[in-house]
């Protein structure tokens, strides 16, 4: 199936010359000249060698046909990553390098969707946004209330996030897991 190469997300699946590779980053610019572009960091599937790729934002990526459906985390072993699907229960073990850096987002019973292809996983997608609770973080300093002003906190999975200057220890926040940013106090 054809797309745009500036609809591309990272945990896309593209078909490259027969090969099939893992979208890593996508970045679209828009230069004030010239032909807007965007650059891709992909991992290929077949032995893991990251490649970067620039297309023109109109440009047409062929996006591999893979199997795309929900699964609930279980749990991580020696063998990986357990995954299990809602409506038939069937599980499936996926890597450690699939789930990369992104295994801080996992907590049990959370959905995410996984590429498959060929029964093997390729890719997973998680949550757009997640909650978190604060585990450690600097002291509110008094008078320190510009609202563009953020401070570092560790989350209580690992997480190292910008938060402003009144979030503090135990706080619940969510966070985008594109790049790890602050969107705000959790309402759970």
């Amino acid at each position: 199936m054809k797309v745009i190469a500036s609809s591309l997300r990272k945990g896309n699946v593209v078909d490259l010359d027969g090969r099939l590779y893992v979208v890593l980053s996508a970045e679209n610019f828009h230069p004030g000249k010239g032909t807007p572009t965007t650059s891709v960091d992909m991992r290929r599937i077949s032995d893991g060698v990251k490649v970067s790729e620039r297309w023109r934002t109109t440009e047409q990526v062929e996006k591999a046909t893979v199997d795309e459906r929900e699964y609930d985390f279980l749990y991580e072993d020696g063998e990986g990553f357990h995954f299990m699907e809602p409506q038939t229960y069937e599980q499936i073990a996926v890597s450690p390098d699939v789930v990369g850096d992104g295994k801080v987002y996992l907590t049990e019973g959370m959905r995410c969707y996984l590429k498959t292809f060929e029964g093997v996983c390729i890719a997973i997608e998680f949550p757009q946004r997640i909650t978190v609770e604060i585990a450690e973080t600097e002291p509110v300093v008094k008078g320190q209330t510009a609202s563009s002003s953020y401070k570092p906190a560790l989350t209580d999975r690992g997480l190292r996030v910008m938060v402003p200057p009144h979030i503090g220890v135990g706080t619940k926040i969510v966070i985008n897991t594109d790049d790890n940013s602050y969107q705000g106090r959790s309402q759970e």
